[in-house]
């Protein structure tokens, strides 16, 4: 079990080290790719993407297995002692998987945030006023807005006259 568990952790490690590395230059990918491609179905020159760089899970799964499987093929080859198991293999693939959306999330973040900092900083300086007033008000240390003062109509200077006066004006009453 510790043995698993120490693989397991170094997968995971190896998984951020490859992802990074191929989000920096995708050379290899390339490579491959020219040689299995026809020159009008190459990547171009601005593409990135590498064996996890910019893939989708089941490609990612797949090349990863590839590699193991030929890492522990080649293991079995060299070396008369069987260490490679089912569930080391296992480790190995799902902590490299792991260790690529890690460094995905990661890399991701890191863009987004140095991108878009000017417009963090505006959004937290507003939250932060934003919750100040709040807090002031709460605590009722805000400072009363004087209220705009209204101007007087003269109808309301000069005394309305009752319904009785009205019509006794119009000569109904006498």
């Amino acid at each position: 079990m510790t043995l698993e568990i120490i693989v397991f952790i170094s997968a995971i490690l190896f998984g951020i080290l490859w992802y990074w590395r191929e989000s920096r230059s995708n050379r290899t990918f390339r490579m491959l790719n020219k040689i299995t491609h026809a020159k009008h179905l190459q990547m171009k020159p601005d593409d990135s993407k590498g064996f996890l760089h910019q893939q989708n899970f089941l490609l990612r799964l797949v090349y990863i297995s590839l590699l193991f499987l030929a890492a522990a093929l080649a293991v079995m080859a060299l070396t008369p002692i069987s260490i490679a198991s089912v569930q080391l293999f296992v480790a190995c693939i799902v902590g490299t998987l792991i260790g690529s959306y890690v460094a995905s999330a990661v890399l991701f973040a890191n863009k987004k945030i140095t991108e878009n900092s000017d417009i963090v900083e505006d959004t937290l300086e507003d939250t932060f006023d934003k919750g100040k007033t709040f807090v002031n008000d709460l605590r009722g240390e805000h400072k009363p807005t004087p209220q705009p003062k209204e101007t007087v109509k003269q109808e309301e200077i000069t005394p309305k006259k009752s319904a009785r006066e009205r019509l006794r004006d119009k000569g109904y009453l006498d």
